[in-house]
């Protein structure tokens, strides 16, 4: 598993490489047919990231090649969850709160993961069973291993430190729902801090212990929080289906997420 999320790492480095070659271009957008914006750092962070993958002979499944017939992935027992750009509207504004997303979903459940910051050159990652860790300063196109990474980086979740009850939501998704749900929480908790954040940071920040908790009652996709939820996993936190009450499973015939709460 260590070998296979060294690769991750590594391809996660040279797919942020790619990206960060885009935007600080004057880069095009396009419009993908669900209406979000697609770029060429999607793309070219795709393919770096899927030669480094499919070197491993486990099968891959990314948001800039989602393509495959339910028949055929319906079979993989295990495989590469990847998003080679998580939050291109946050790229597009420039506010350097998108990332690079690897997961490692084994019969559904996601079982290692890897998130890349490339403008903030921050590193999580993890393996369920053997915890999880943030890494700073990991510059993009670095040479990296797992285990070197994980000796010198901040085991996580962080300690609290009696701060106040902190709930994460999205800077660019805010739902009425959640909303109401940040209304409950007040009522339980008094004092809510309220952090917004773009992509899967949000879920970061929870797996970090920065946020208790991160509603999500808005659209995402199983490549939007794969990685994500192996790295909370890995950090003693879980992803809780909203609509079945059980851990969010991966590789569902509609790759569309219900709702979910990330504690």
């Amino acid at each position: 598993m260590k070998n296979l999320l060294n690769i991750a790492v590594n391809a996660a480095l040279e797919g942020g490489a790619e990206i960060l070659e885009v935007y600080n271009s004057d880069f095009a957008v396009e419009t993908k047919d669900d209406k979000s914006p697609l770029t060429l750092a999607d793309k070219r962070a795709h393919e770096k990231i899927c030669a480094h993958l499919e070197a491993t002979e486990i099968p891959v499944l990314s948001e800039e090649g989602s393509a495959v017939p339910y028949e055929e992935r319906s079979t993989w027992k295990r495989f590469w969850m990847v998003d080679p750009l998580d939050g291109t509207k946050e790229f597009v504004k420039r506010n350097g709160e998108f990332t690079v997303n690897i997961a490692l979903i084994e019969d559904g459940h996601p079982v290692a993961g890897v998130i890349y910051v490339p403008v903030k050159k921050d590193l999580y990652a993890g393996i369920v069973g053997d915890g999880a860790f943030k890494a700073t300063d990991v510059a993009p196109n670095a040479a990296a291993d797992y285990e070197g990474l994980k000796r010198t980086a901040q085991a996580i979740p962080f300690p609290k430190n009696g701060k106040p009850f902190t709930a994460v939501g999205s800077r660019s998704h805010m739902s009425e729902e959640t909303q109401a749900f940040f209304a409950e929480l007040r009522e339980k908790h008094g004092t809510v801090e309220v952090v917004s954040m773009g992509s899967s940071l949000k879920i970061c920040l929870v797996a970090e212990g920065v946020a208790d908790i991160y509603p999500r009652f808005a659209p995402t996709m199983e490549w939007d929080t794969a990685a994500g939820h192996a790295i909370a996993r890995a950090a003693g936190k879980e992803i809780t289906d909203r609509k079945t009450g059980k851990p969010m499973r991966y590789n569902k015939e509609n790759l569309l997420n219900n709702w979910f709460v990330v504690q």
